[in-house]
C-alpha cells in the first residue's frame, strides 16, 4: 500500500546555538529559555541537543521527571551522578540511558582534560510513573559502519532498554555506502555528525537535521557520520 511520505529537512544555522563559555549548545527542540510553539517535539522525540562541555565544567544539580534521557558521547567524558545512588562515567563512543521516571535529581560534569562533546536525547516515556533508574553500555565504531547500530531501544531492536517507543541508531557510512531505514507508520529524525548524504534526492550536510515520515534510502558518495531515530507514529 502505497503511504503518502512528508520530508523536512532543518540546516544547521537554525539550529538555536548558544555560547556559555564552558557549555557550547545547539538546541533542535524547544529548550529552557528557547520556545518554539512550533518546535515543541517529533513525535515521541522532545529534546536534542548538541553539547559541548569545557574539561571542569558541567551541569550541577537539577531534577527531572518523566522523560527517558540518552546520552551518547562523541568525544571525551562526562560523569554522572543521581539521587538514586547511581554513578558513571562514560567516553567516547559511550552511552547512558537515564529513566527520571518519578523524579531524579542529577549532576553531569567533564572531570577529564578534554572538551566533552555529547549528545543529549530526550524520549516521552510510553508510561509515567516508573522508578528511576540508570545504565550505560559501549558502542564500538566498528560496529555502525555501512549499518545501523542501535544505542537504546523501547522496541527490542538493542542496545540499551528504554521505556520508551523508540530505537536510537548510531550509523557511519562510507563512500559509496547507503542504508534503509524507517517504513510504512514509522517517523524517522535523522541528524548528520559529519560528513554529507542524500535523502529523497536531497543532500544534507554536518549538524543538519531531516525530520520526515516513513522509509527512505539514506546515501553517502564521501562518507558521513549520523545519529538515526526510528519511531512509531503515535505522537505529533
Amino acid at each position: 500500500m502505497f503511504e503518502e511520505r512528508s520530508i523536512t529537512i532543518i540546516p544547521e544555522e537554525r539550529r538555536h546555538t548558544r555560547n556559555y563559555g564552558w557549555l557550547r549548545t545547539s538546541w533542535l527542540f524547544s529548550f529552557n529559555d528557547y520556545q518554539d510553539r512550533s518546535n515543541q517535539s517529533f513525535g515521541g522525540l522532545r529534546v536534542f541537543n548538541d553539547d559541548l562541555v569545557q574539561p571542569g565544567e558541567g551541569f550541577a544539580d537539577h531534577r527531572h521527571s518523566e522523560m527517558e534521557i540518552v546520552t551518547f558521547v562523541l568525544d571525551g567524558e562526562i560523569s554522572h551522578e543521581d539521587s538514586a545512588g547511581n554513578k558513571g562515567t562514560i567516553g567516547r563512543d559511550q552511552a547512558q540511558r537515564m529513566s527520571a521516571g518519578t523524579g531524579v535529581i542529577h549532576s553531569e560534569f567533564n572531570r577529564g582534560t578534554a572538551p566533552a562533546h555529547m549528545y543529549q536525547i530526550w524520549f516521552f516515556p510510553r508510561k509515567r510513573g516508573l522508578l528511576p533508574s540508570y545504565a550505560q553500555g559501549t558502542f564500538p565504531k566498528e560496529g555502525r559502519k555501512d549499518r545501523l547500530q542501535p544505542l537504546a531501544s523501547g522496541e527490542g531492536r538493542g542496545g540499551l532498554e528504554m521505556a520508551a517507543d523508540a530505537t536510537l541508531y548510531a550509523c557511519d557510512l562510507g563512500e559509496g555506502g547507503e542504508i534503509e531505514v524507517g517504513g510504512n507508520g514509522r517517523l524517522l529524525f535523522i541528524y548528520l555528525t559529519d560528513g554529507a548524504a542524500m535523502v529523497e534526492g536531497r543532500e544534507i550536510g554536518k549538524n543538519d537535521q531531516v525530520r520526515m515520515k516513513g522509509g527512505t534510502t539514506v546515501r553517502s558518495d564521501g562518507g558521513a557520520e549520523m545519529i538515526v531515530i526510528d519511531m512509531p507514529e503515535t505522537r505529533l
